[in-house]
């Protein structure tokens, strides 16, 4: 029995897909939690090219440094979630154009 491996392409492509529909998503979009969640997609589309090199190249930095990316990531929403909170008590909205006017 011969193992087919997916082309490292694929992963590209896929990637690519991702991290698009994440960029699109921050520069149209309005809403803070849209923010968080785009900037999440274009983390994992790093994600995803770093894990497809380390198995092409046969080695574990890429998924290491796909791990750090995770916690990374993790950190970023729980301060973004924090931020968001704050923002709706303050405007009793999530809208990011409403946020220019916070001060001390």
């Amino acid at each position: 029995m011969v193992l087919e491996t997916v082309p490292v392409e694929y992963y590209l492509v896929l990637s690519a897909a991702v991290f698009c529909t994440g960029l699109f998503g921050i520069l149209t979009r309005r809403n803070a939690l849209m923010f968080l969640m785009s900037v999440e997609l274009m983390l994992n589309a790093a994600n995803i090219n770093l894990v497809a090199f380390s198995f092409y190249w046969g080695e574990v930095t890429g998924q290491t440094f796909a791990l750090f990316t995770m916690a990374l990531a993790a950190a970023e929403v729980a301060i973004g979630i924090g931020i968001v909170l704050v923002l709706y008590r303050n405007f009793e909205s999530v809208s990011v154009t409403e946020a220019t006017t916070l001060k001390w």
